[in-house]
């Protein structure tokens, strides 16, 4: 077992991200080397890891020490590991799964905390994942725009058009029971993150419809700015996938955006969430 001295953070921009080696998350990790890399997380939104041979039984030991893994709910997982969420893209296929800017599943009441995903088949080229920091985004805002928004709800669908159409081949070979059915979810345009007390924008080009009590048409032109504002190059990182690769990121304050850019080629990630609060 690794111990904390051996453990390496390799900080990849300056707004998220950090890659860590010196350790193997396929033994049981102590209560010690969670809570360095929870902080680790915390401090960086996003960590990644390289050659990570975990089956999926100790992909969701992983998981289950940094939280509850709950379902997808459109897509069924695994046969045998129902839990563990394929995230694939095939050669003839031309959208890739959840393939727009956006924050996991905010059309829930309580979106997930946290989603991690590993590599299984990676194509010979591109494939690569995009994040970015709700925190950054919030805090370059201009005073005016922070007291605007500091009171606004919006609303959040999983029936938006752009991102609807990202899991429809899923959905065709694997649907679950509610997969036709609309979810809706409101939540604070700027949350405050329950662990770390900072503010995050928290609107997604994939979900969010319009503001609570306006209409669409008077949403767009705000929500618009808002959707470039929160994606500006310095406020992102990028990630390049290969085999046994892992993610972990922090759903109540990044975005991720993975780049369809490998037509003709197989892409198939192992994908699992974690249980979130309320957003307040």
């Amino acid at each position: 077992m690794t111990n904390q001295t051996t453990l390496n953070v390799k900080r990849l921009s300056g707004a998220l991200g950090a890659e860590i080696s010196g350790i193997d998350l396929q033994g049981d990790l102590s209560s010690e080397q969670i809570a360095q890399l929870r902080q680790i997380w915390l401090d960086h939104g996003v960590i990644f890891f390289r050659d990570q041979d975990l089956s999926p039984d100790q992909f969701l030991a992983f998981a289950q020490s940094f939280g509850e893994i709950i379902e997808y709910p459109f897509v069924r997982g695994l046969p045998e590991h129902p839990m563990i969420i394929p995230v694939m893209k095939l050669p003839h296929e031309t959208h890739n799964f959840g393939g727009v800017w956006h924050t996991d599943t905010a059309y829930l009441p309580q979106p997930p905390m946290a989603t991690m995903l590993i590599g299984r088949e990676i194509p010979p080229y591109g494939g690569d994942t995009l994040f970015a920091c709700g925190y950054a985004a919030y805090e370059a805002l201009s005073d005016g725009l922070k007291e605007t928004l500091s009171d606004l709800k919006a609303v959040n669908s999983s029936a938006k058009a752009d991102v609807t159409k990202t899991r429809e081949d899923r959905i065709a070979e694997s649907a679950t029971d509610i997969a036709n059915t609309t979810l809706i979810a409101e939540h604070p345009v700027v949350r405050t993150h329950p662990e770390t007390g900072r503010k995050a924008l928290f609107v997604n080009f994939a979900h969010t419809t319009q503001f609570s009590g306006w209409s669409e048409e008077e949403s767009a032109p705000l929500l618009n700015y808002l959707y470039e504002h929160q994606v500006r190059p310095e406020f992102t990182c990028r990630f390049n996938w290969a085999i046994n690769s892992m993610a972990f990121w922090d759903n109540r304050r990044v975005l991720h955006n993975p780049v369809n850019d490998y037509h003709g080629h197989k892409r198939l990630l192992h994908r699992v969430t974690l249980q979130g609060d309320t957003p307040k």
